[in-house]
């Protein structure tokens, strides 16, 4: 099985830093080191007014080996999101992927670990019901082409009463009738949850239902890109994934990877 793609990954990190061939040309030489030829460059859209498609081009110049994909992750923030999804919307075709995801409930930046007391105080099953409402109005107001990590919810080892396939097959009805894709991310593995995203059966669904899968390591460093990639292939084979979609101008093309 060859994993060779990477479809979310994080060059500014959690900072804002203005997009040149330093901070990018490490991206490519781990990629080309760990035999990952199509990426793409998906920081969160809050630091957009760093993200420079000149760059871009040069740094594709550079690496000619390689396909090289201008991304963004649009996410929910109540601060930022608006000027984000705007940001998206005027650059729509200088991009070649947008990945949709959910961090916030309300002002709850539920991920953050600096937050994590607020499961405590909240019904679970509620949470979920307000998770995936906020991924039902990500994808209603569009200008996506994936969603990532799907059921996040999950990062802190709280679960629903209910199975998650169930909570979640709702949602992947809606992202299957809109023509969207969804990540398998190896980032669950770096997190206490210790597991994928998403959940087993929610691939297996996703999959019935014909959703197109793209995979990624949500690196927020070089070293990062690609991270768990032979576990991630033991788990693709498992759940009988044996195609990931790439992109190019918002068009998904599957690629075997078998």
């Amino acid at each position: 099985m060859k994993l060779f793609s990477d479809y979310h990954m994080h060059p500014q990190a959690h900072k804002l830093q203005p997009y040149s061939q330093e901070l990018l040309q490490p991206w490519a030489d781990r990629a080309r080191l760990r035999g990952v030829s199509d990426f793409a460059l998906t920081d969160h859209d809050r630091y957009h007014e760093a993200v420079c498609f000149d760059e871009i081009e040069r740094f594709r110049e550079r690496n000619p080996d390689l396909k090289i994909r201008s991304g963004i992750e649009l996410d929910n923030d109540p601060k930022s999101s608006a000027a984000g999804r705007a940001w998206v919307a005027r650059h729509w075709d200088r991009l070649d992927f947008v990945l949709g995801s959910v961090h916030y409930i309300g002002d709850w930046m539920f991920d953050s670990a600096a937050q994590v007391d607020g499961y405590k105080t909240r019904n679970i099953d509620e949470v979920y019901e307000q998770y995936t409402a906020e991924l039902d109005r990500m994808i209603v107001l569009g200008h996506i082409d994936s969603l990532s990590h799907l059921d996040l919810i999950k990062i802190f080892k709280y679960f629903p009463t209910s199975p998650l396939v169930d909570v979640f097959t709702p949602i992947l009805e809606k992202i299957a009738h809109a023509g969207l894709a969804m990540e398998i991310s190896t980032a669950g593995w770096r997190k206490p949850v210790g597991i994928q995203y998403p959940d087993e059966a929610i691939v297996r669904k996703a999959l019935e239902l014909g959703i197109p899968i793209t995979i990624a390591s949500d690196a927020h460093a070089p070293a990062e890109l690609s991270k768990d990639y032979e576990k991630l292939a033991d788990f693709l084979q498992l759940t009988g994934v044996k195609e990931v979609a790439v992109f190019e101008k918002h068009k998904a093309t599957l690629v075997s990877i078998m």
